[in-house]
């Protein structure tokens, strides 16, 4: 099933995910339907269950599609269920982002060039595991959504605001995307 991508804007957006249990309803197959919306709207590595509009943390990760750049990405294809990062660390360093759910704007945001996480995989087996570069800051945006952040919360004041009427636009749903998407 190909979910709608709740855009920026809607209330779910900004809610702290709460955690599952492995008896949350039809798990296996929303993982693999958010994979599917994932790879449906042409762009995204990473898509996080506020996302589609269910506040639980929950967020899956595919960087297979990059793994001519990076071979390590190879079979990166990971669900992350009741994430901790429990440690941020090494240099700041500042990269262009974006996201399905705030569709056309991208971004220099700043971010820890490791983490530590502590998550349980689909079949609610714990692991706790470091990444660096690329892979951590993926992994720090799909966190942020099930924190209730979204990346543009990184950006300066300033820069903000001048993206407000952009924002704007987006909340209303005045919005070109390849996917399907829902406003609040």
């Amino acid at each position: 099933m190909i979910y709608p991508i709740y855009l920026y804007g809607h209330p779910v957006l900004r809610k702290i995910a709460t955690p599952i249990s492995k008896d949350y309803p039809n798990l296996n197959q929303l993982i693999a339907d958010m994979f599917e919306t994932m790879y449906k709207s042409e762009d995204g590595i990473g898509l996080a269950a506020p996302q589609i509009g269910l506040s639980i943390r929950l967020f899956v990760i595919d960087l297979s599609v990059l793994a001519d750049e990076d071979a390590s990405f190879k079979d990166f294809k990971k669900a992350f269920i009741n994430a901790q990062i429990t440690e941020r660390y090494g240099d700041s360093v500042s990269k262009d982002e974006g996201c399905l759910s705030i569709p056309g704007i991208n971004e220099t945001v700043t971010r820890k060039n490791g983490v530590v996480i502590k998550y349980l995989d689909e079949n609610f087996v714990e692991h706790e595991e470091k990444y660096e570069s690329f892979a951590a800051r993926v992994i720090q945006h799909e966190y942020d959504h099930i924190e209730g952040h979204v990346f543009i919360d990184h950006l300066s004041p300033i820069r903000r605001q001048l993206l407000k009427s952009k924002l704007t636009n987006i909340a209303k749903g005045k919005v070109s995307c390849r996917y399907k998407f829902k406003t609040a």
